[in-house]
């Protein structure tokens, strides 16, 4: 879109015929920094201000990374990375038994949360503060039990045949 302006004496007809440059000068044809008022974001803070202010209001200001431990992100595992945690323990010689299941306490162990990516091979009783449905419902269909602390004071939640009668 052009725009025109509404005078009589404009410099394009006032310079048709005269020159090549048009006023500009031989050699930059003022598409370089002189006509910027520097290079790139040159006074941002200064000259540009009201072009700033107006198109890009979150120029300055703090962005980007933020320390993992003031972020409020979780400590998490998923049930596959539990069944290779299970199976090292009892390597190990380390799992205690309770009720045919092994017992694994991650809140003691500094994970918050238990996902349910992946399978489950063993029976299991979990500790853990808090776990996804889909977790819960995954040890369940292992035979294993999740305990967790989401309603109130330690809410077990059983699975196993045992169970499904009830």
């Amino acid at each position: 879109m052009t725009w025109t302006i509404p005078r009589a004496r404009k410099k394009v007809r006032k310079l048709r015929g005269r020159t090549r440059s048009m006023g500009w000068g031989r050699i930059g044809q003022h598409r370089k920094t002189g006509k910027k008022g520097g290079r790139g974001a040159a006074g941002m803070g200064k000259h540009k201000k009201s072009w700033m202010l107006k198109y890009a209001p979150d120029w300055f200001g703090t962005r980007g990374f933020r320390n993992p431990t003031s972020r409020g992100e979780l400590n998490t595992i998923d049930l596959e990375s539990l069944d290779r945690l299970v199976a090292d323990l009892t390597a190990k010689g380390q799992a205690k038994t309770e009720d045919g299941l092994i017992v694994v306490d991650l809140r003691a162990l500094g994970y918050e949360k238990l996902l349910g990516r992946g399978r489950l091979t063993s029976k299991v009783k979990v500790i853990v503060p808090m776990a996804s449905d889909k977790a819960v419902q995954k040890v369940k269909e292992a035979g294993g039990l999740v305990v967790t602390e989401e309603a109130g004071e330690g809410s077990e939640e059983q699975g196993g045949e045992e169970n499904e009668g009830q």
